[in-house]
């Protein structure tokens, strides 16, 4: 910092502040928030509901600092895993410094985002922005649909976007960094991520599952790094990847292996890439029973459980 302190004249005036991405499941928050950051950090896929846990995605860009929350989507809870991620998405909400709801312009608003998303935005009092998100490929009507929507119900700016092309998304980004409080930065400046490097490897392997696997597989498959010996080289890296039934082992590992030698193929020139090192990759196939409903076994795995309720006591 130049100048001196205490405000006075010559010192730098930084801004910074954490940016909750919030929104239906597929609205496209996580392809949003790599193109903002211009890294793959959150996982993709053609698959609704991927995103799992809360991703933090940090840009600093002049003097501004801003702290991407990207949340699992608004869904309809249906077991103790879907409690969780709905859990992440509030959480990140009472965080945030400033709230930015990426909507799907290629649906209109139905009766269903009404209800989830006022219910999640009465956990913030931060201020809000809308991305309507996919207008290269959205219907004008849907699109005008959304925007009456957002007059009736929230009544703040709204910005039409393409996170795949990139269309709107600098004039958000704009938005964005007025929108964040005057603070000192929150992270070195370099920095894109504040999860760990592990957290990233094994999420890149559950892309490569949900890419490569079809029905119920993709969701019922956890991964976790299980060893991480960077001093390697290559770098050696055991990711554990769980699923709930043993027949689900086996439709992984597929005939003599192949199946699991093209996830673990594929993956590797992700993590090689994301690396930017050589990577032997180990993955490990072990059933963890009804993993998605176990109280302890997502503890285990690492996910922040919301207390326990009357459904499961029963």
């Amino acid at each position: 910092m130049s100048g001196t302190e205490n405000g006075q004249p010559g010192e730098r005036r930084t801004r910074a502040g954490y940016v909750a991405l919030v929104g239906r499941p597929n609205a496209g928050k996580s392809t949003l928030l790599n193109r903002l950051i211009g890294e793959h950090l959150s996982i993709v896929t053609s698959k609704a509901q991927t995103t799992w846990q809360r991703v933090t995605g940090l840009l600093t860009v002049g003097d501004d600092q801003l702290v991407f929350l990207d949340t699992p989507g608004l869904l309809e809870v249906k077991d103790l895993l879907q409690r969780a991620m709905l859990g992440a998405a509030l959480e990140a909400l009472r965080e945030a410094d400033a709230v930015l709801l990426v909507l799907d312009g290629t649906w209109p608003p139905g009766p269903r985002d009404t209800e989830r998303i006022l219910t999640a935005l009465a956990h913030t009092s931060a201020p809000v922005r809308v991305a309507l998100n996919k207008v290269d490929a959205a219907d004008p009507d849907a699109v005008l649909a959304w925007e009456g929507w957002v007059a009736e119900h929230l009544g703040c700016p709204v910005h039409q976007i393409s996170a795949l092309t990139g269309h709107g998304t600098d004039e958000l980004l704009d938005a964005l960094r007025k929108a964040l409080p005057e603070g000192p930065f929150l992270y070195p400046e370099d920095d894109i991520a504040s999860d760990p490097v592990r957290f990233f490897v094994a999420e890149l392997v559950r892309e490569t599952i949900f890419e490569h696997f079809q029905q119920e597989i993709p969701y019922s498959v956890f991964c976790q790094v299980e060893e991480f010996r960077e001093e390697q080289d290559p770098v050696y890296i055991q990711v554990n990847v769980y699923v709930e039934r043993k027949s689900q082992k086996g439709i992984l590992i597929g005939k003599q292996g192949a199946a699991i030698r093209g996830l673990g193929e594929e993956s590797r020139k992700k993590i090689e890439t994301f690396l930017g090192r050589r990577v032997y990759l180990d993955l490990w196939v072990k059933p963890l029973r009804g993993w998605r409903k176990n109280r302890a076994h997502l503890g285990q795995l690492g996910f922040r459980l919301p207390p326990e309720d009357e459904n499961e006591r029963a």
